[in-house]
């Protein structure tokens, strides 16, 4: 995790946060979302085009693009037939790997899976994501809950957030492959319901993790210097998302030319999340609301 993103308002809890053809961009592969394979799930095409807002509940449905990723507690089911009324994928942002103490559902959390504090997000902690972890089976029927939401309110895919619990400090004993194993359980589950479902942290992972998810969404990967390890995505025909940030001191002329010689669907974002900048790398203007 770097970025809980939908930490800054109360829909969200009190903390934490690329189409085919000859189409226009943005959206080839969501008309009239006929693509999907009977009793499957949507497939998002390499180049689908994505907005961000996990703050707004409705969003600003007007951004020409093939996906919108949005709080999936926070956003209705009306509001998802809204955008697919618009030729656009829905994406159901859930956290799946640290407690919120505002979700509809926290009260659901035993003592026992809940870990170290996440640094700079009061009130929000690590979830022991472990297999072997005592109340494992208690994280799973929770979890399995949040992704049948997603499915009852007509989302497409899933972003499940802060899948790299190992690699801070959770309070547990989590390995590499605790969290491997978890985090193959999310993309299996959520497949289940006939979801799509993108990756979300953990790219250390991400050979082995390819096969299991529909794509990646990464924070600030030139700014890091880790947008090399999104490659196999882009060698698995798979969609790759990365977000860059205004408060960070960043331009869309510091990233999009290479993220677009790496076949990496860019956009500048404020860090809220909030829809208030919007720059998408494929737009030469950006936009900014």
């Amino acid at each position: 995790m770097r970025i809980v993103a939908c930490a800054l308002i109360a829909a969200c809890g009190s903390s934490s946060p690329r189409a085919t053809g000859d189409a226009p961009a943005g959206t080839a592969d969501v008309s009239p979302l006929a693509d999907t394979p009977p009793g499957g799930h949507w497939v998002p095409a390499a180049a689908t085009t994505f907005f961000w807002d996990l703050q707004s509940t409705p969003p600003d449905n007007t951004h020409d693009v093939g996906a919108y990723d949005i709080d999936g507690f926070g956003n209705t089911a009306g509001e998802v037939s809204a955008l697919h009324a618009l030729g656009k994928r829905v994406v159901c942002y859930m956290d799946a790997g640290t407690y919120e103490p505002d979700r509809p559902d926290s009260a659901q959390f035993p003592a026992g899976l809940l870990g170290s504090d996440v640094v700079g997000w009061p009130g929000e902690k690590w979830l022991d994501v472990r297999p072997g972890g005592p109340d494992y089976a208690t994280l799973q029927a929770i979890m399995t809950a949040r992704f049948q939401l997603c499915a009852q309110r007509g989302f497409d895919a899933v972003e499940p957030d802060n899948l790299d619990s190992y690699e801070n400090s959770p309070g547990f004993s989590t390995t590499g492959d605790d969290q491997l194993a978890y985090n193959r359980w999310i993309a299996q589950t959520v497949h289940g319901l006939g979801l799509a479902v993108m990756q979300k942290n953990d790219l250390d992972q991400i050979p082995d993790l390819v096969t299991d998810f529909d794509g990646v969404l990464d924070e600030e990967c030139n700014k890091y210097t880790e947008c090399d390890t999104l490659a196999p995505y882009h060698a698995a025909g798979k969609p790759i998302w990365n977000a860059e940030y205004t408060d960070d001191g960043e331009t869309t002329a510091m990233f999009c030319a290479s993220d677009a010689s790496a076949s990496i669907t860019g956009a500048l974002f404020s860090l809220a999340l909030d829809g208030s900048v919007f720059m998408p790398c494929s737009d030469d203007a950006g936009i900014t609301n």
